[in-house]
């Protein structure tokens, strides 16, 4: 007996180990290996009934059909009619079935909802996926296929879903010349020079891997815009990526440089109340409707980090948006103004600049805190948007760092819709050598609480329109896929593609749950392997904080590459460039005092949320040095002084990144070798960062705290010089020439 399990196992182990290089994401669709749920699902599914021949339709017929028959190991029939426990799919308008059974029942689904159902239909046992549109189907599609690849049951089903965000959609930085600003995973897919004759495979991917998750929008440019995308030459280019995403339901976006009148139009202003300027972007707006007749509309990143704007003209954030959205406003497109906004050049509080004869420039640093900026340019505006502007808030007030408090303008604009913009690349995570699992993140930005409409008034519910009764709304993440064949460099920075997605559709599912899912579907159903990989991602976006950033120190990173630590930087071209301004360490303490006494930045909250963080000896410790200028010597809510804590916490985010490594080495026969080495490489990486991370933090802190390091603590074994010697002129990501 003994002799025949050995035996199983190593079949067993062969049928796993095979070589997988993470093309495929989550749509392996791996066989179905355990013998009674292969026969529950044998048992329930005899074929597939179409009876539309539409682009979508046929998408989900065929991506239904891949995964069944990869699965389960057999081939799937097509069927003219509903057969014993077929599969039928199709809308009010493509099935008069589903029309009987729609119209009968109390379903609101939308445009983009579905519903899977087993019923009854001419006495046959059926699982119905139906929804008011195609592209309602697909995503019901790929909602039926993960239950099986994640061994759920599928009698008895009745699930109804709806997306609760209506925009959902990933932000491109990719530069023309394919190189891609903040990105971390090769070169960008987008290959201007073949399109638009040549429609990549990867192309095709990408659309089937986010409508499997839900996203609807691609924007295709970097908000460091160009606007040679705008000319004719690129157009069709854009034409024939939308041609192939749409019958996946994904639109397609461009970024709009705001100086394109002057550049490409001949016009010798961009004053957007200018009619000539107006009537340029209404004819633009026109020429790409009749190329793509449901294209998106623009993202546009203005007045911030030398992008021209509206108040190089004396005008307004609100006139700049209203001048784009005016535009669109006949094709049914969006503008998506981002808020994230401060001037490149040097600056003193309360300064304005003037710029020739487009007016003066209001800019200025919001009380000498950026953390004020888009709440102070932004604000006093609500009300005086178009209707389908969507004002692009960032999760938090500064920058994308591992863990910020959530911006203080969700929940302060009430007439006016805010989209939320997280970052999925990793560029104050860790970049493509750091595991660091986000949804945590994301899903902690989105459950806090703003108290806007009182208590309950929570990021999502203002971004989802339901709090002042927007009905539009959006949700962005800046993404990092490129041309490395795994898509993201870390294999498991898939899994932040994936977490965007998922959060965005439903932000109420769990980061364990969405971890669980993802692990199931792109390595295995093993619990084995599952609950110790899931351990690992729930614990490491905690793990990069305390050995990067630990009790609310941030961007203190290299300036430019933003890769490693660099709290000493000082020199920088503004103050709130260099990390010095952001931690003020001396003598005393460390942190930025944003209460009454300091900048009184938490004045833009509501009084609730201030009460959270106001009072240093009641503020949670993740946030502690985000609000407050605290004495090294400060006994904190954790009980130790706050020297003796920031060492532990350091230590603590080294030894969780040793820990990853030994469970992850413990999996090597659950998983194919290529992924293992991949992923155990690249902790080793990790682990040398943490001990980095954590040595020139506390050894540059310590010249200010003139206190010994904690018993026990693992003492540096290089001095302060040697870490502010290293030079990286190779760190990706930075978007130059390649």
């Amino acid at each position: 007996m003994k002799k025949i399990i050995f035996i199983l196992f190593v079949l067993f182990s062969c049928i796993i180990v095979k070589g997988n290089d993470g093309y495929k994401l989550w749509l392996e669709y791996q066989k179905v290996s355990a013998p009674r749920l292969v026969r529950q699902y044998n048992e329930a599914i005899s074929g597939i009934v179409v009876k539309s021949q539409s682009a979508t339709l046929k998408i989900a017929e065929s991506e239904l059909r891949l995964a069944l028959e990869r699965m389960l190991d057999k081939k799937i029939s097509p069927l003219n009619i509903a057969a014993h426990n077929a599969i039928l799919l199709g809308t009010p308008e493509s099935s008069a079935e589903i029309k009987t059974m729609l119209s009968s029942g109390n379903f609101s689904l939308g445009d983009e909802g579905f519903v899977i159902q087993s019923r009854r239909i001419n006495n046959m046992t059926t699982t119905v996926i139906a929804a008011n549109k195609d592209i309602g189907v697909l995503y019901g599609v790929f909602a039926f296929i993960r239950l099986i690849q994640t061994h759920q049951p599928i009698n008895n089903l009745s699930i109804i879903n709806v997306p609760k965000i209506k925009n959902r959609v990933l932000n491109h930085w990719d530069n023309l010349n394919r190189s891609v600003e903040r990105g971390y995973a090769g070169i960008s897919i987008w290959n201007w020079h073949t399109l638009p004759g040549y429609i990549d495979q990867r192309y095709i991917d990408y659309a089937r891997a986010n409508a499997s998750i839900g996203i609807n929008g691609t924007v295709l440019t970097n908000v460091n815009a160009n606007s040679q995308v705008l000319t004719q030459e690129y157009l069709v280019k854009v034409k024939a990526l939308a041609d192939a995403f749409r019958p996946y339901g994904i639109k397609v976006y461009l970024t709009a440089k705001f100086s394109a009148p002057i550049e490409l139009g001949g016009i010798k202003t961009a004053d957007p109340l200018n009619q000539e300027v107006i009537n340029w972007w209404k004819n633009k707006c026109r020429e790409i409707y009749s190329l793509i007749p449901d294209f998106g509309g623009f993202l546009v990143k203005a007045n911030s980090e030398g992008q021209p704007g509206p108040q190089g003209y004396g005008k307004t954030h609100a006139d700049g948006a209203n001048m784009f959205a005016g535009a669109l406003e006949p094709y049914g497109g969006i503008v998506m103004w981002r808020a994230f906004v401060y001037d490149v050049r040097v600056q003193k509080e309360g300064e304005h600049f003037t710029e020739g004869s487009g007016g003066e420039h209001t800019q200025t640093i919001a009380s000498g805190d950026r953390f004020k900026q888009a709440y102070a340019e932004f604000k006093p505006l609500d009300g005086q948007f178009k209707k389908n502007v969507l004002l692009q808030v960032k999760n938090g007030p500064i920058d994308f760092q591992p863990r910020e408090p959530f911006s203080p303008l969700f929940g302060a604009m009430p007439q006016t819709p805010l989209m939320m913009e997280f970052q999925i690349t990793q560029e104050y995570v860790g970049q493509s050598t750091t595991l660091a699992y986000l949804a945590p993140m994301f899903k902690e930005c989105l459950d806090a609480d703003t108290y806007s409409k009182g208590k309950g008034s929570t990021v999502a519910r203002v971004i989802d329109g339901t709090i002042d009764g927007h009905t539009v709304s959006g949700i962005a993440g800046v993404a990092n896929i490129g041309n490395d064949r795994n898509w993201t460099g870390h294999l498991f920075g898939q899994a932040n593609w994936y977490a965007f997605g998922r959060l965005a559709w439903n932000y109420d599912l769990s980061p364990e749950t969405i971890a669980e899912e993802w692990i199931r579907q792109t390595f295995n159903n093993n619990d084995a392997f599952i609950n110790p990989v899931k351990r690992i991602m729930s614990a490491s976006r905690e793990a990069v904080i305390n050995y990067m950033t630990p009790l609310g120190l941030n961007h203190i990173m290299g300036t430019s590459h933003h890769y490693g630590p660099a709290p000493w930087v000082k020199n920088a071209g503004r103050a709130d460039w260099n990390p010095v301004y952001y931690h003020k360490a001396d003598s005393v303490g460390i942190g930025f005092d944003r209460t009454k006494t300091g900048s009184d930045a938490l004045a833009q909250y509501a009084p609730e949320v201030r009460q959270q963080w106001s009072d240093m000896n009641t503020c949670d410790y993740r946030y502690l040095l985000w609000f407050h200028h605290v004495p090294w010597n400060y006994k904190i809510n954790t009980g130790s002084t706050l020297w003796n804590e920031l060492c532990y916490r350091y230590q603590s985010g080294v030894d969780t990144v040793r820990w990853m490594q030994q469970t992850w080495d413990g999996l090597d026969n659950l998983v194919d070798k290529e992924r293992f080495q991949h992923v155990r490489m690249l902790l080793g990486i990790q682990e040398q960062e943490a001990v980095w991370w954590r040595n020139a933090c506390l050894l540059y802190f310590q010249t200010f705290s003139k206190m010994p390091f904690p018993p026990g603590f693992e003492e540096p074994y290089k001095d302060l010089s040697y870490y502010q010697s290293l030079k990286f002129p190779l760190a990706p990501g930075i978007g130059g020439n390649l």
